[in-house]
């Protein structure tokens, strides 16, 4: 399902825009910092769903770029049958950022998605996104772009949300195989939830704000979903689910645009509670990502915050596009995997059946996996919201508040550096800096849970049954 918030630049303290949020889905994820690259000429990329999708279809092949760009963002291994890896986005080189979030269409454009459908998914889109767009609008006629020559494999309807510095865009993407979508501009004073994405009215024809297919309005004309007569044409109303803003989506809105009101507007804390606070984020967020979006003096500053799980039991910590790897501990493990546990790390069978063999490296396997290290503590915390969960949470939001003390001075070494012509010198900085934060909380979130497990025992409040228990949210 996933969550994204959209924060324009006039309503926060430090005149930044913000992009954040997570991804809903059971399996294992991870970070991965993709590097640019070059394609020959005539090369393609395979895209699309599967017979085994939930609502099926099949691969296809379309033409890569001659470049994509660097680009960071979390992977992940399963959702409804889409072939993996997938990716809800990430931020780019150029300070383009995305985020996918589920949007349900309307039940009859569910119904007529043909069964051999074939185009782009909605992963597939996150991705080509991150790797080729370099502003926001330019990830909107991306879209718009390959939905009308390769068409669109659906899951039964989709959003995502496209930012830069200047400006975000809402795209809708409807199931059907009609080719609809719709896109709204979100700009400097804008305040938007998705989960699910929505748009409301839009005008007869595309402008500035809003943008759609030609065939956008003939389609609904047609199918005797929307007449003239029916007064303006509102977008959810018509072709998603009817429900507009979902109650989730209208608090956290309301919330943030209360906090904006305030003289000190909405700050990087308030972002990070955001999509921290208990009401909204459990175990169903897979993780949890801030992207300050802004153009640094150098593009090798650019950054984005990240937790390894929802952020309700970890924390947001930074990663740097051009720091040189992502920790071990934060790539692929097996846990959660899909695929995984038929496989071995052993290769006796390999020759007879390659995929007996498991997929991820040894020596990542035998180190610590920060997706199950902070998974582990809110499972134990959800069992003792008091004191336990508040006493995590508090702690991850000073280790926060710490780290972001420490940033700017990090930034500002690491700037002068690059002026000097000292690429290598400054990307040494900023990866240590990281990798030293991502080292203390995976320390911290091992001795908490440590200390968690006894309390419960001793309490005699391990929860033994099969009934989960968590926090209560809105959605």
């Amino acid at each position: 399902m996933s969550y994204g918030i959209y924060i324009g630049r006039n309503r926060t303290a430090d005149g930044i825009a913000y992009l954040a949020g997570y991804g809903d889905e059971p399996s294992s994820h991870w970070l991965e910092i993709c590097p640019r690259a070059t394609h020959p000429e005539g090369s393609t990329i395979t895209v699309g769903v599967t017979q085994q999708a939930d609502m099926p279809g099949h691969l296809s092949a379309i033409p890569q770029a001659p470049e994509t760009l660097r680009n960071m963002r979390v992977s992940y291994s399963y959702y409804l049958g889409v072939p993996a890896p997938l990716t809800n986005g990430g931020l780019n080189e150029c300070g383009v950022a995305v985020r996918d979030i589920w949007s349900t269409s309307r039940a009859e454009l569910r119904a007529m998605t043909p069964k051999d459908q074939t185009g782009p998914n909605y992963s597939d889109l996150a991705r080509i996104i991150v790797e080729r767009a370099r502003t926001a609008r330019e990830g909107v006629d991306l879209i718009g772009r390959l939905i009308a020559e390769h068409g669109y494999s659906t899951y039964g309807g989709n959003s995502h949300i496209i930012a830069d510095p200047e400006e975000g865009w809402v795209v809708i993407e409807f199931a059907g195989g009609r080719g609809l979508w719709c896109a709204e501009r979100l700009g400097p004073d804008s305040i938007r939830a998705s989960r699910p994405g929505y748009i409301g009215e839009i005008p007869e024809r595309p402008n500035e704000n809003f943008l759609f297919p030609p065939h956008f309005f003939d389609t609904a004309r047609e199918q005797g979903w929307w007449s003239p007569e029916d007064g303006p044409f509102h977008v959810n109303r018509i072709y998603g689910d009817g429900k507009h803003r979902w109650d989730g989506v209208a608090w956290i809105e309301d919330e943030m645009r209360a906090r904006a009101a305030r003289p000190e507007k909405i700050t990087l804390q308030d972002v990070f509670w955001s999509i921290s606070t208990e009401r909204l984020t459990g175990d169903t967020a897979g993780y949890g990502q801030v992207v300050p979006l802004t153009h640094p003096r150098h593009d090798a500053l650019r950054m984005m915050w990240h937790a390894p799980v929802g952020p309700v039991t970890a924390p947001l910590l930074p990663v740097f596009l051009n720091q040189p790897s992502v920790p071990p501990a934060w790539r692929q493990h097996r846990y959660l995997t899909t695929g995984e546990s038929h496989r071995f790390l052993d290769r006796r069978k390999e020759e007879a059946d390659p995929d007996t063999v498991s997929q991820i490296p040894q020596g990542i396997e035998t180190g610590p996996s920060a997706f199950y290290a902070f998974k582990r503590l809110m499972h134990l915390a959800f069992q003792c919201p008091d004191p336990i969960l508040t006493e995590v949470w508090r702690h991850w939001r000073a280790v926060e508040t710490s780290t972001n003390a420490k940033l700017e001075d990090t930034l500002r070494a690491a700037s002068i550096l690059l002026d000097a012509d000292e690429d290598g010198l400054a990307t040494q900085v900023l990866g240590e800096f990281s990798e030293a934060r991502f080292a203390e909380a995976l320390a911290d979130c091992q001795a908490l849970s440590e200390a968690a497990h006894v309390r419960l025992r001793a309490m005699g409040a391990l929860n033994m049954t099969r009934k989960p228990l968590t926090p209560e949210q809105i959605w």
